[in-house]
């Protein structure tokens, strides 16, 4: 279906509560639904927001247009969670329904005062001409929910930037207030990221000035800034749109990169001592947007929107798109960023029906259908392939091409089923070390593949759109390798 600006624009009273039914009934029975990952239960979901620990719960709210498949006025739904797997719907969180968010409450983040939670997020408001005005927004929810907004912005886009000013961070430190944003300047139309300061969070908010990332070239738009510390060391996440590939390669129509540094003076401020290269989050398909905090025992999480800006997926058809990422932990060591399953993870295997192999093993199981966890070693020395959601021929599905002894992971997703994004490519290239044991911890959810390469060193996630009915597991080629593969639980 082609929306119009003016279907996607308007009102969510507009859509009758039988309209929203009828296309939650379609998302719900759609066979490439995913079962145990976060996802709509109708519409589009988009970014992470408001990612935060308040009230003993982990709360993550998500951008949000319920009514299709479509990048429409968006509002906050609200989950929380024990353990970081297992999500609850709470519903609507933060409508479109002042004047600062009047064309869509967009991205930001969220921090525990107390018994409140502060919500701090951009505003899209558009007047009469639909020159865009990005209000910078604050709300506070109390412990039952409730969210009120605050009856002024927290400010606007200074002149030297355009109207692309958004995407709030808030950090805190020696009792002043930080926002972190993604912002383009008016001169030249680069991409920067900002730095506002408070002393008072409801007002009196200026800016700081842009933060020197130590790289000249950061494309025409930074989006979704965030900073973490990471066992002792700063970690900055964004998506450089347009980014220059003699800059940092990737193949996906907008990066989620990261830098690492000594330190983030925020005063500068400035990334002290930074990486040289910009580095991929994630080297698979489909990540973007990702949003990560420090929890409160300083243990750094990252959860990312699994589908990218100007893409289209099969899905769409059945009035649905996009998921989140499972939630990963960070670590930093031996000079890298690793990342990780959180522990509950493993409390969804189904380990009265695991599947144990070793040795030489082809077929590892015929029919593992599209819900499972897969871990496999494979030794050193060895080339080969792996399939998942493999037909009877082994000819369709999505397949990891290995080679131990040169370094390399290939995922190819050319014949997996219904195509995406093929301009942008089939394949992805992991570089790994040689000569060693290759780690896989492979999940799988119906449309999507998170595979995480020797305990988190790299990760690549991509959706994949395949018949259902293919569920074979098996090796091309014999090859030395061992491993298990759990089904996983009905979610």
């Amino acid at each position: 279906m082609e929306w119009t600006r003016q279907q996607r624009y308007q009102s969510y009273d507009h859509y009758t509560a039988q309209q929203l039914l009828e296309l939650q009934r379609q998302a719900a029975t759609d066979p490439a639904q995913v079962r145990y990952h976060l996802h709509p239960s109708s519409g589009l979901l988009n970014d992470p927001n408001g990612f935060s620990y308040f009230n003993g719960q982990w709360h993550l709210f998500y951008q949000s247009f319920p009514f299709g498949a479509t990048h429409g006025i968006k509002s906050w739904m609200h989950t929380v969670s024990e353990d970081l797997v297992h999500w609850r719907d709470l519903g609507l969180a933060v409508a479109p329904d002042t004047k600062f968010d009047s064309h869509g409450a967009y991205s930001g983040s969220a921090k525990a005062f107390g018994d409140r939670l502060f919500l701090m997020y951009t505003g899209n408001h558009r007047d009469a001409d639909w020159n865009r005005i990005p209000y910078q927004v604050g709300a506070w929810m109390d412990k039952d929910g409730q969210v009120t907004k605050l009856d002024h912005e927290l400010f606007v886009n200074p002149p030297h930037f355009t109207e692309h000013f958004r995407d709030p961070q808030l950090l805190v430190k020696d009792g002043h207030y930080y926002a972190l944003l993604g912002a383009q300047r008016t001169a030249d139309k680069t991409g920067v990221a900002d730095l506002w300061e408070s002393d008072q969070l409801e007002s009196g908010w200026h800016e700081v000035g842009e933060v020197d990332l130590g790289q000249s070239d950061l494309g025409y738009m930074v989006e979704c800034p965030n900073y973490v510390d990471v066992d002792g060391r700063a970690v900055m996440i964004f998506c450089p749109q347009g980014l220059d590939h003699q800059t940092a390669p990737y193949q996906n129509v907008y990066p989620n990169m990261y830098l690492t540094g000594q330190a983030f003076d925020l005063t500068a401020p400035r990334l002290v001592n930074p990486d040289e290269t910009l580095t991929n989050l994630d080297e698979g398909f489909d990540v973007y947007a990702t949003q990560a905090f420090n929890a409160p025992d300083g243990t750094a999480y990252a959860v990312s929107w699994v589908g990218l800006p100007d893409t289209t997926y099969p899905t769409d058809d059945h009035n649905w798109a996009n998921v989140m990422s499972q939630v990963k932990e960070l670590h930093y060591r031996d000079g890298h960023l690793y990342q990780t399953p959180v522990e509950a993870m493993a409390d969804l295997r189904h380990t009265h029906h695991a599947t144990i192999f070793t040795g030489q093993p082809t077929v590892i199981k015929e029919d593992a259908g599209q819900q499972f966890e897969l871990q496999v070693t494979i030794e050193p020395n060895q080339t080969g392939a792996l399939t998942l959601v493999g037909d009877q021929s082994l000819e369709r599905g999505v397949f990891l091409n290995f080679d131990t002894t040169a370094g390399q992971l290939v995922i190819d997703r050319a014949k997996a089923g219904q195509p995406v994004a093929e301009d942008h490519g089939t394949t992805r290239t992991l570089t790994v070390p040689g000569h060693q044991e290759l780690k896989l911890d492979i999940f799988v959810d119906h449309s999507l593949i998170e595979i995480f390469v020797n305990d988190g060193y790299k990760v690549a996630t991509l959706r994949y759109f395949a018949d259902q009915s293919h569920g074979q597991v098996a090796f091309t080629n014999p090859t030395k390798a061992t491993g298990t593969l759990w089904p996983i639980k009905p979610y």
